[in-house]
């Protein structure tokens, strides 16, 4: 990858073989090839749209984003301007121990994670809030297996003084979410491994009794499995209904490419569930991803399969109505292993993971540069209120339509499993106000068509049309490609 510092600029070679988009911060100079298309010779997907077909609010802010966990540093500026224009309405973060707010008893230090709060509450998002601190003064001992606390009431002391703090003094943390991976501990992240659910329920009975008590608009739930295909959640479950626990919420995680397998698990814990009734708890995918890769290159955080990638499994998820998901994550981040030492058996987990083979999963790398997965994002942020109708007579083309004041979206995912392909879609909308519009064509694919300093996609097409009441056209949706149209109202 060729570096440069200054104005970005688009310049494209002659015979359309080569564009080179340079964009800033970080900044980057990408050589990208595309080779001549013969367009006519693409294979085609039809795609219809009812407008007049409402199908209900379209809620797509209930997907949203992930952070933290690998180092104390707070967000920096540019990505709090990013995620702010995202406008999610939650974040779920980790509360770490290297944040160190319990260094000795009777005394609490809140001058890093401060920063790290009021940085988030920038964003203008409310905030899940893991629990995985194991103070020394508690757990004297480096040892993932221990969960209880040598004090059990001190421990509900020093949980009462964090959710003063961040959900009382500070009203930034709504969601308490108690440990994470509980079920596989360091390799999760975090310091507390309980194999037994009967364990993890006692701890959780503990701790949430401190969060209720002092803030008890706050939500408490678990356990954020990382083996949700185990019985580890549903056991858990059980015991709360056995024991009356106050539960809120379940959480799991899942890291998959295939986006069946994330929405099966929303209706396997939804059956699960079906006891409570109508006052189930609330489902939510702490952390969700692609699988993990063995090898890891910079250009991977830039393959334009990964954004397809997470755009077909928003889809599944919006489709299967989990209540919150939460992409991991925000800023891709460099592990310090001596911030783990003081509290982690193993700290090279983390180094490996984090530092010689990153996963490159951020909207924004190390370096704060954007990467497409945060436009997938911003394109969820620009379709419309209301769900219409809509039908892909291509299993590849997966697609999501809606309807608002005047103004139509249609967003179309080219994700095929194990492969996909370029295709021209022929979109057929009906149910149009008759009038002059203005078409907008947004694209993510391997041409990296976004301004970096700007922080937004540059459009494929851009027209001036008049519709009937029924409209049609054609758009290019290469392999592995989001395509946001938009039809609105000429001004």
């Amino acid at each position: 990858m060729l570096k440069t510092r200054g104005r970005e600029c688009l310049a494209v070679f002659a015979g359309g073989l080569c564009l080179l988009v340079a964009v800033r911060a970080g900044a980057q100079l990408v050589p990208t090839t595309r080779p001549t298309v013969r367009f006519q010779d693409l294979p085609a997907a039809s795609v219809t749209v009812d407008l007049a077909r409402d199908e209900g609010p379209l809620e797509l802010w209930r997907q949203t984003i992930g952070h933290g966990g690998i180092n104390p540093r707070p967000l920096p500026d540019r990505v709090v301007e990013g995620l702010a224009r995202l406008h999610p309405r939650l974040i779920r973060i980790f509360i770490q121990q290297f944040f160190n707010v319990y260094p000795e008893h009777g005394r609490f230090d809140w001058s890093k994670l401060d920063p790290y709060m009021d940085a988030l509450d920038k964003t203008g998002a409310k905030v899940v809030a893991a629990i995985t601190i194991k103070p020394r003064p508690l757990f004297p001992q480096i040892d993932a297996s221990v969960w209880r606390p040598n004090d059990a009431k001190e421990w509900q002391r020093v949980i009462a003084a964090l959710v003063k703090r961040y959900s009382v003094d500070k009203p930034i943390v709504t969601y308490w979410e108690i440990g994470n991976e509980t079920d596989i501990g360091e390799n999760g992240g975090c310091p507390y491994l309980i194999r037994d659910p009967k364990d993890y329920a006692e701890w959780y009975a503990m701790t949430i009794e401190p969060i209720v008590a002092t803030c008890p608009k706050a939500k408490v739930g678990g356990p954020g499995v990382a083996n949700a295909s185990s019985d580890y959640l549903a056991k858990f479950v059980e015991l709360c209904r056995e024991q009356h626990l106050r539960l809120d919420f379940v959480s799991w995680h899942l890291y998959s490419d295939d986006p069946d397998s994330h929405a099966g698990l929303v209706e396997k814990f939804r059956k699960v569930l079906e006891p409570f009734g109508e006052h189930r708890p609330e489902m939510l995918i702490t952390e969700w991803n692609k699988g993990f890769d063995p090898v890891s290159v910079e250009e991977m955080a830039f393959d334009p399969r990964r954004a397809a990638n997470t755009a077909a499994c928003i889809l599944a998820l919006n489709d299967a109505k989990v209540d919150w998901s939460f992409y991991y994550h925000a800023w891709d981040q460099v592990c310090d292993p001596d911030e783990f030492k003081p509290f982690f058996h193993d700290p090279q987990i983390m180094y490996h993971h984090w530092n010689e083979v990153p996963h490159r999963f951020g909207l924004f790398g190390v370096d704060q540069e954007v990467r497409p997965r945060y436009f997938v994002y911003q394109m969820l942020g620009q379709m419309r209120d209301r769900r219409v109708g809509a039908k892909s007579d291509t299993k590849d083309v997966r697609l999501l339509a809606s309807h608002g004041k005047d103004s139509d979206s249609v967003l179309l995912v080219n994700f095929g499993r194990p492969n996909s392909r370029d295709r021209i879609v022929n979109l057929h909308l009906s149910g149009l106000e008759p009038g002059p519009r203005e078409l907008k064509v947004l694209r993510i694919d391997r041409i990296r068509t976004w301004s970096a300093e700007k922080l937004a996609l540059i459009p494929a097409e851009h027209r001036e049309v008049d519709v009937e009441e029924t409209f049609s056209f054609q758009v290019y949706c290469p392999a592995d490609s989001v395509v946001l149209v938009d039809l609105s109202a000429k001004k």
